[in-house]
């Protein structure tokens, strides 16, 4: 009896794992683990086969800043013109908030996401998590080793070498030079500084081209000494602009890679009482920087988009999620190119950036969500 029992059982269980490999290749399931860039790839050919009318978005940024907002203005107005819910998440503190994030909007079963990566190398699994569970594209930092379907936002290999122009144009007879960036883990910080000083030195184009931030390099008549980080810590990045000014007496141009960089520059040169006699060069769109390329303090700044950030990798998903594959960009990459800000054109720029933010103020009552902490805090901390 034990052993008809034993064969009942034997049998039993034979039934149960046949009965549930039928029933996940009768679903459709595929009966072997596909990989994250397969799993994008299902998702988007099953939503060509069955759309989602209005799909439940995110945009994740990479920190909190005004610049972020501009973004999320961009978002919002994809909301209202898409019909698509969208919801903005702006992470305080790092890489931990960020991933507590995505894992957060997993578990709400979103329809796509659309993230900055804060540091590309050390967030590939929990990036190629997200690509396993919806639908993921990157935008202002690039992940491009991860199984996201494509990146929004400008090279910045390239934006680094339009500031280099504006650095040369500081300095046509040559000189010191010192950069600060919040940190050099991420993809557009990387390539920011390697476009900058190739070129400072004339170089030739290579966006491969790695050098190590904590050495100075000579050639020709331009020095550039090492690259301070802040990790987004304010005191510190403008204590790291003084440090610099009384270490070297012969420096004669900052480069600020992140927004706020500038704006602490220039705080950190009018405590030393070296404004004007240290050129100042920036990134975005700062109040202060573009008040310093009015009054000459900063001989100009490269631009971003942050507004087509968050429309065009919202109204990117929104397509996917219609069924329309073909919205995809040939090569994963939506360019959306930065703009040389200095006295010539800062009036003209400010001005349209004013009519973005003021384009869509009903979009807070449209519907949408906005899933940040971040509008009153946005001026504490910066991209």
């Amino acid at each position: 009896m034990q052993r008809n029992l034993a064969t009942a059982t034997r049998m039993s269980t034979a039934i149960l794992v046949v009965f549930g490999f039928i029933s996940l290749t009768s679903c459709g399931e595929p009966a072997v683990e596909l990989s994250p860039k397969q799993r994008q790839a299902q998702f988007v050919q099953n939503y060509a086969k069955n759309p989602i009318v209005k799909p439940r978005l995110a945009f994740v940024t990479n920190g909190i800043a005004d610049f972020w907002v501009i973004a999320q203005r961009g978002a919002e107005q994809a909301a209202i013109d898409t019909g698509a819910t969208v919801t903005v998440h702006m992470p305080a503190e790092g890489i931990a908030d960020q991933k507590r994030i995505l894992e957060d909007l997993l578990a709400q079963n979103i329809n796509a996401i659309a993230v900055s990566a804060i540091d590309p190398a050390n967030q590939l699994d929990v990036l190629d998590q997200v690509a396993t569970r919806t639908l993921l594209v990157t935008h202002d930092s690039d992940a491009p080793a991860s199984a996201r379907l494509a990146y929004v936002g400008l090279d910045n290999y390239d934006a680094g070498r339009a500031a280099g122009k504006l650095v040369k144009a500081a300095l046509p007879n040559g000189g010191e030079i010192a950069i600060f960036v919040g940190r050099m883990e991420q993809d557009n910080a990387r390539r920011r500084r390697q476009g900058l000083m190739d070129e400072i030195f004339d170089r030739s184009r290579d966006e491969n081209r790695v050098e190590d931030p904590n050495q100075s390099l000579t050639i020709g008549k331009f020095t550039v000494l090492n690259t301070l980080t802040d990790q987004f810590d304010r005191a510190k990045a403008k204590a790291n602009v003084e440090d610099m000014i009384s270490a070297n007496p012969n420096l004669g141009c900052v480069v600020g890679l992140f927004t706020y960089n500038p704006v602490l520059a220039l705080e950190a040169l009018r405590s030393g009482g070296k404004i004007g006699q240290i050129k100042v060069v920036g990134f975005d769109e700062a109040p202060e920087t573009l008040a310093g390329i009015r009054d000459g303090s900063v001989q100009g700044t490269v631009v971003q988009d942050p507004y087509n950030y968050g429309y065009r990798s919202m109204q990117l998903l929104n397509a996917v999620c219609l069924g329309k594959p073909d919205a995809l960009p040939k090569g994963g990459f939506i360019d959306i190119p930065a703009v040389t800000v200095t006295k010539d054109n800062v009036d003209a720029f400010e001005a349209d950036l004013k009519k973005k933010l003021a384009g869509n103020k009903a979009a807070a009552n449209a519907g949408n969500q906005t899933g940040n902490q971040a509008g009153n805090q946005a001026g504490n901390l910066a991209k």
